[in-house]
């Protein structure tokens, strides 16, 4: 059994909405929403939804990139326990070697006026990893370590495609050795070939440096090929999370069955009933009463619209929030997802 990593309790961030000449608060937007989950060391852990629906949010709350508005972040470190949430100034920035971010764009995330070399290198450099040599040293064999080659170095971003982007990002995050990397949909700008080739290379990083993922993405072929589990959120809370192969095969909330559904179909000449949600996805600064996916759902019942459901176990590790989970006969995937 593996232990826990990262232990997310409660997490909420409300935004404050300002109106006037005097920017007085007149409400909140509710980005994320009572969200609790566990990482377990080694594993990958897929967070899926809309978009708005408090993914990246959730990310940047873990990295501390953002305050939290409630809720706790302990993460554990040679047999202790740390809160993130207590970690202040130098103490904060010294621990973020264990922890790192991989962007969404890789033609924005890298600076233009620096070469790869210095890309690479600038953590290093901001954390003192040693001397020019000790950091030249890392750098070419991080290079190496993502499938670039050391001749590269002295290039500028512009000079490479978007994968080779990414991976130079992907290389600036494993600089330091962290042991928990957030991958913000990293691969969504990419096209589908080259999306195969990044996926790939990260479960290869995966077991060579024992890493641990929380994989950020809108792709449910993407987070199929690499979740062990996956957690579904929906304006702001998480609505489902299980093992990947138990929530694609028997999903228990009904806006899971809606994101299996809107999968793409391989087989040209397939037929399948459609599920076409009606409406919008709901405002988190003007929430619906009860649950808030009861406008959209067609089997909402009266109760749906009035208690909000909490997340609970349907099975053995396998967790949603919905009145009627398991009474519901939901679709999964009508057949199984491969990346690429």
């Amino acid at each position: 059994m593996t232990q826990p990593l990262l232990e997310v309790s409660n997490l909420t961030k409300h935004f404050p909405i300002q109106a006037g000449f005097l920017k007085r608060v007149v409400g909140h937007i509710k980005a994320v929403e009572d969200v609790s989950f566990v990482i377990n060391e080694g594993e990958t852990l897929g967070l899926v939804g809309e978009s708005g629906c408090g993914k990246t949010t959730t990310g940047r709350l873990i990295l501390r990139l953002l305050d939290r508005t409630a809720g706790d972040l302990f993460f554990r470190l040679d047999g202790r326990r740390v809160d993130l949430c207590s970690l202040k100034g130098e103490a904060l920035r010294r621990f973020r070697t264990h922890m790192q971010l991989i962007f969404q764009d890789p033609f924005s995330s890298l600076n233009p006026r620096m070469t790869v070399r210095d890309i690479i290198a600038e953590p290093l450099r901001a954390l003192e990893f040693g001397n020019r040599k000790a950091i030249d040293e890392r750098v070419a064999w991080l290079v190496e370590a993502v499938g670039l080659k050391s001749e590269f170095l002295q290039r500028y971003p512009h000079a490479f495609s978007g994968g080779q982007r990414q991976r130079i990002g992907i290389a600036r995050a494993l600089a330091l050795n962290p042991k928990l990397i957030i991958c913000d949909e990293p691969v969504s700008a990419l096209d589908v070939s080259v999306q195969a080739q990044i996926l790939n290379l990260l479960q290869d990083l995966q077991k060579e440096f024992a890493l641990t993922y929380l994989f950020i993405a809108h792709d449910l072929a993407v987070v199929e090929h690499i979740s062990d589990r996956v957690a579904v959120m929906y304006a702001g809370r998480i609505v489902e999370m299980a093992e990947t192969s138990a929530l694609f095969r028997h999903p228990r909330h009904p806006y899971t069955e809606a994101l299996m559904e809107a999968v793409p179909e391989p087989s040209p000449g397939a037929k399948r009933e459609r599920i076409v949600l009606p409406g919008e996805v709901a405002d988190p600064s003007n929430l619906p009463p009860g649950c808030a996916f009861h406008p959209r759902c067609r089997y909402c019942q009266d109760r749906c619209k009035q208690d909000m459901p909490q997340l609970r176990e349907i099975d053995d590790g396998h967790l949603a929030a919905c009145h009627f989970a398991e009474k519901l006969d939901l679709k999964g995937a009508s057949v199984v997802i491969e990346a690429g």
